[in-house]
């Protein structure tokens, strides 16, 4: 099952990703999928203010890969520099290590990924409106996105 949301704002944006943040857990893999400019990094960042992040969060598509500390570890990965690469960056240890993880531009490396993941696709409206999907991809994902859209 998938769920379609219309997001009017950025308050409704920053609503669903403190909401996700608070059901989150040790080992939950969120993929991020949308044009530049979608929102992806700013979903993340409201992501891990809800996971008790203070530092500043930004887009690590320099250095691949950026590790908060909160009440869950966070990585967040940017893999669009790893188009048409088969480096392995520890996968095992970012995806079933003690932290949340989440992966912008995922598609990228889909043969690495968890089996059971929350894929989340931005699309751009306009200025202020975005439409997203959830698709959840295992049971623990379908039972997130359920508790999440109560």
């Amino acid at each position: 099952m998938e769920y379609e949301i219309m997001i009017k704002s950025l308050e409704e944006t920053n609503n669903l990703a403190s909401k996700l943040a608070n059901l989150l857990k040790a080992q939950d893999t969120i993929t991020l999928e949308g044009d530049l400019g979608a929102g992806k990094t700013t979903f993340t960042k409201v992501l891990a203010k809800g996971l008790g992040i203070n530092r500043t969060v930004n887009s690590p598509t320099f250095t691949i890969m950026k590790q908060y500390e909160g009440r869950v570890t966070l990585n967040h990965l940017d893999v669009y520099r790893l188009a048409d690469s088969d480096e392995d960056l520890g996968w095992d240890e970012i995806f079933y290590g003690d932290s949340v993880t989440v992966v912008e531009w995922a598609h990228l490396i889909e043969d690495y990924l968890p089996e059971e993941r929350l894929k989340i696709e931005i699309s751009r409206i306009n200025e202020n409106e975005r439409k997203i999907r959830l698709i959840p991809i295992g049971k623990r994902y379908e039972e997130l996105c359920e508790e999440l859209l109560k």
